[in-house]
């Protein structure tokens, strides 16, 4: 069994910044993949950045340049630094753990941008 808990998110001005972070619990595998998805009421989840145990990233082309995705593999955690956010990044973020073939999700932090 896997736990993801995620804090941070909020309410931010456009051009502003933000900072979330999920702790992953319970059966870590040392192999595994962690990411961020995110969610608009409507649409389907979509990724925004991977990051494997190793520290190969990937990003979306909607917020490369912008975003920067890091874990900390002693305290199984995953951050995501959001700079320069725009409306279009308003969503639901959805902490994401894969290993061995299952997927783990968090229970999703708003993300607002808004002036």
């Amino acid at each position: 069994q896997v736990q993801l808990v995620e804090s941070g998110g909020g309410l931010v001005q456009p051009g502003g910044s933000l900072g979330l972070s999920c702790a992953a619990s319970g059966t870590i595998y040392s192999i595994n993949d962690m990411g961020w998805y995110r969610q608009v009421p409507g649409k389907q989840r979509e990724v925004v950045a991977t990051i494997l145990r190793g520290g190969y990233t990937t990003y979306a082309d909607s917020v490369k340049g912008r975003f920067t995705i890091s874990r900390d593999n002693v305290k199984n955690t995953v951050f995501l630094q959001m700079n320069s956010l725009k409306p279009e990044d308003t969503a639901v973020y959805y902490c994401n753990l894969h290993q061995r073939a299952y997927n783990y999700w968090g229970q999703g932090t708003q993300v607002t941008v808004s002036s």
